[in-house]
């Protein structure tokens, strides 16, 4: 069964297939901007992104997927922390890489075979831009900055179906979530956008030679560059989160095509916003997370890799504790019927086909809630056999982790007793009493790990 995914182009079903006769998948997804730590809204497309990569590499084999994701480590953001703190741009988004690179392995989030930088990409986008510019479709203001002119690509909002009389400075606020406000003297038109940004004291030292001056790339001329650069004119899948669609994936679309005269790619595949509590993230709501801070009260990243998963990606996923403690207990199922495998079984009782659904649903749009359905209706039924290397097929797919030390631990009688308290306020249902105690136990550097029938403690890793 090939796989199949919704394509936000053309809002229909589509196999994913490499298009190059050497076979390989080409793949490409918007990485973070390294100003900050990231949140789980920002993890939610990363996970679904990664659980992508892993049935890319299962349907196509080794070698045979290339994923490049890039990391913007130059704009009006990572410049304004630079400046604030008084440090280097590079120091600066040195630590917040470092800082994503740490949160996506304990995550399980596979690597990208290449991960670009825009700073180390400044030559590949200069040269975009003066393609565009020599073509007419993109411009010089008067300030030295470089607008690429809308009005020059007659399939401009094709992809977030932008209507040509809705390309107006208050639509596109609208649709973009950011002001499009501009002087007269810098773009011809209001609904353009820049390719190259002028030098302004604000930047510092933070600027490179160009032949319009000195400046720095626009946000969104890199994933162009950076994608030409590694993949390819075309590409076979372009992925982010929805929020990106408008204006940032048009826009790629846009300067693109113009610059390489060719689609740029055949597949586009947008992950749906997080709330959280049914609300958006805010930092004035306090509902804004990073994994730190959901690994301080005490819960584990596989936890909340799960817990990310447990929606449709096209669909906005409702993230709260309580629902992190189901995907513990889920979890905590799933390694339970992993430690039954263990016991042989004859080759000829073991059901080699057992776990088939998981992966066809996994295959039919990214349809995780029915894979996930699947998976423990097997467990339920308990007939899957023994056929351990199908499940460990499955939890890779999914990028579940479910191995657990076995070594004897000493534990002290407090830490028992606390984990005692926080047990029986769980079967009381009082979430709050028992989460208040899981935190206590994680700043006392342990980690509670629920069964139906009992509990695991486990000194704290991470």
């Amino acid at each position: 069964m090939p796989i199949r995914l919704h394509d936000s182009l053309t809002r229909s079903l589509k196999e994913l297939k490499p298009a190059q006769a050497d076979g390989v998948f080409r793949f490409y997804n918007c990485g973070p901007t390294v100003y900050a730590p990231a949140h789980i809204g920002n993890f939610r497309t990363f996970v679904v992104n990664d659980v992508i990569r892993r049935l890319l590499d299962l349907e196509f084999g080794p070698g045979k997927v290339k994923h490049v994701r890039n990391l913007t480590d130059v704009d009006d953001k990572t410049i304004k922390r630079a400046r604030d703190e008084g440090r280097p741009l590079a120091e600066v988004t040195k630590q917040w890489t470092d800082k994503f690179h740490a949160d996506c392995d304990a995550l399980n989030c596979l690597r990208p075979h290449v991960e670009p930088t825009a700073t180390g990409h400044i030559r590949e986008q200069v040269d975009m831009i003066d393609v565009l510019m020599k073509k007419g479709n993109a411009y010089r203001a008067a300030d030295g900055s470089v607008y690429f002119k809308v009005s020059s690509f007659d399939g401009y909002g094709r992809l977030s179906r932008v209507k040509e009389r809705e390309l107006r400075p208050e639509a596109v606020s609208a649709l973009s979530g950011k002001s499009q406000a501009v002087d007269a003297d810098e773009k011809e038109d209001a609904t353009d956008f820049a390719l190259w940004k002028a030098h302004k004291p604000d930047d510092g030292a933070n600027s490179w030679d160009s032949p319009w001056g000195a400046g720095r790339p626009g946000w969104h001329i890199e994933c162009s560059a950076m994608s030409k650069k590694h993949l390819g004119e075309t590409i076979d899948l372009h992925t982010g989160g929805v929020d990106l669609l408008f204006p940032h994936h048009e826009n790629e679309i846009a300067q693109s095509e113009c610059c390489n005269g060719r689609e740029f790619s055949h597949h586009w595949y947008h992950s749906e916003h997080l709330l959280v509590d049914g609300k958006k993230m805010s930092k004035s709501l306090g509902n804004l997370y990073t994994l730190d801070e959901l690994i301080a009260k005490g819960f584990t990243a596989q936890t909340v890799r799960y817990a990310l998963l447990m929606g449709h990606p096209r669909k906005q996923l409702n993230f709260t504790l309580e629902s992190l403690h189901a995907a513990e207990s889920a979890l905590n199922t799933l390694r339970n019927l992993r430690k039954s495998f263990k016991t042989p079984t004859p080759a000829a009782s073991i059901d080699r086909t057992a776990f088939d659904p998981v992966l066809a649903a996994l295959k039919d749009d990214l349809n995780i809630p029915a894979a996930l359905g699947s998976l423990f209706t097997i467990v339920n039924r308990n007939d899957a056999g023994t056929d351990l290397a199908a499940f460990d097929r499955v939890m890779d797919t999914l990028g579940f982790k479910l191995e657990l030390p076995e070594a004897k631990i000493e534990i002290p009688q407090d830490i028992k007793d606390l984990a005692e308290k926080r047990w029986a306020a769980k079967q009381a249902k009082d979430w709050t009493g028992a989460d208040a105690l899981r935190k206590e136990l994680h700043d006392r550097r342990w980690v509670m790990f629920d069964a139906k029938d009992g509990y695991k403690l486990e000194p704290l890793k991470r």
